[in-house]
């Protein structure tokens, strides 16, 4: 019975809303150029705060076009776990652990 109710209709595909008298939200068309001079372009909402810098597809970092770099925070860095880890013990203390580590589980897996 519940197949015959949903008989020609695409389930998902289509809506049954039309797009009549619906205006899409004000945009703005930024342009961020890498250090070899590859352009990026992005379209954000008009009311969005413009981001210093962009990653590009390639990965490298592109600088807005205006001019203008990343700006200067007042704001503490964000700490790693690895920066708080890096407070507590060195590196050659670090290396010590691993290794000891490294050495216990080869013994267990041994057995």
């Amino acid at each position: 019975m519940s197949d015959r109710s949903l008989r020609g209709m695409r389930l998902g595909s289509q809506s049954m809303e039309t797009e009549a008298g619906v205006e899409p939200a004000a945009r703005q068309r930024v342009e961020y150029r890498t250090s070899d001079g590859e352009r990026v372009f992005v379209t954000f909402a008009a009311e969005a705060e413009i981001p210093a810098s962009w990653t590009a597809k390639s990965g490298k970092e592109a600088l807005l076009v205006d001019g203008s770099g990343p700006q200067e925070s007042n704001e503490k860095p964000i700490r790693t776990h690895w920066d708080m880890l890096l407070e507590r013990r060195s590196m050659e203390e670090l290396e010590e652990t691993l290794q000891k580590r490294l050495e216990f589980y080869r013994e267990r897996h041994a057995l």
